[in-house]
């Protein structure tokens, strides 16, 4: 079974390899429309050819998108990974009571209930 890390890895390469396959598949596509429009100099074709240019942009912004997001999750697993656990408290035992109590302050904040 694939790790979490493993699986992400092989979903990212998996979209990107389809990003670039439909990158250049549109951009040969437009190729052939460019041809098309100057050849017929019909309106619709320019229209056409309008509209696979932005698809072709587009799909160009989701790569980029994938390679932001790969690095944010990559940076969140760093993170956690990086996690704390133990914590040493310096100071007097008042100190200490003083925190607690103001945490304990905080948490008995209860929202007022409506339906009474």
């Amino acid at each position: 079974m694939m790790s979490d890390s493993d699986q992400i890895k092989s979903d990212y390469e998996h979209s990107r390899d389809t990003y670039y396959d439909l990158i250049n598949k549109g951009q040969e596509s437009l190729d052939l429309m460019m041809q098309f429009a100057r050849e017929s100099e019909h309106p619709r074709a320019f229209e056409v050819l309008s509209g696979m240019i932005k698809n072709v942009s587009d799909v160009t912004d989701r790569l980029m998108d994938l390679q932001k997001k790969t690095k944010d999750i990559n940076k969140d697993e760093k993170q956690v990974s990086g996690t704390t656990n133990q914590n040493l408290f310096v100071g007097s035992t008042t100190d200490l009571q003083r925190m607690l109590q103001e945490q304990d302050k905080m948490v008995d904040v209860t929202p007022n209930d409506s339906s009474e």
